[in-house]
């Protein structure tokens, strides 16, 4: 019965390991594919650079927001690896920022819509101040469990 249990927990340890495992080869293979086509919308860019009969400014700030976005998700890749496998929130938050001031240049047609894009940028800025004002550890004392002082 003690070997079953041996057993069990040797498997029950490699399960974390093998699904860790799993989430590093995922994300290594979602970089190269973002990586790749990042030098895409590089490309891109540079021809709507070259052409000079293209002026047409939202679509060369709309590619440029793009690269950005890709650029964004890329570092939010390697911080993963860099801060042993936890994602910051804060690119979450400059991720959000960038998509939604991507959303106001390219689809700026309805008012109520760019101002709805406008307010959600203020309250991930707000969530941002917030995230950057608290501080990071916490106390150890939880308010419902107060010890009694004697």
């Amino acid at each position: 019965m003690n070997k079953k249990k041996v057993e069990l927990s040797i498997v029950l340890n490699m399960i974390p390991k093998v699904l860790q495992l799993f989430l590093n080869s995922c994300l290594i293979l979602l970089g190269l594919i973002l990586s790749f086509l990042l030098m895409k919308e590089l490309t891109v860019f540079l021809k709507i650079l070259m052409t000079v009969e293209s002026s047409d400014y939202k679509l060369f700030l709309a590619n440029i927001l793009i690269f950005f976005l890709y650029f964004e998700f890329i570092t939010m890749i390697v911080k993963y690896f860099k801060e042993n496998y936890h994602f910051p929130l804060r690119y979450f938050l400059y991720v959000g920022i960038t998509a939604m001031i991507r959303l106001i240049i390219v689809e700026h047609d309805h008012p109520i819509d760019t101002l709805i894009y406008s307010i959600v940028i203020l309250i991930l800025i707000i969530g941002y101040f917030i995230m950057n004002i608290t501080p990071l550890e916490r106390p150890k004392r939880h308010w419902f469990l107060k010890e009694k002082s004697n």
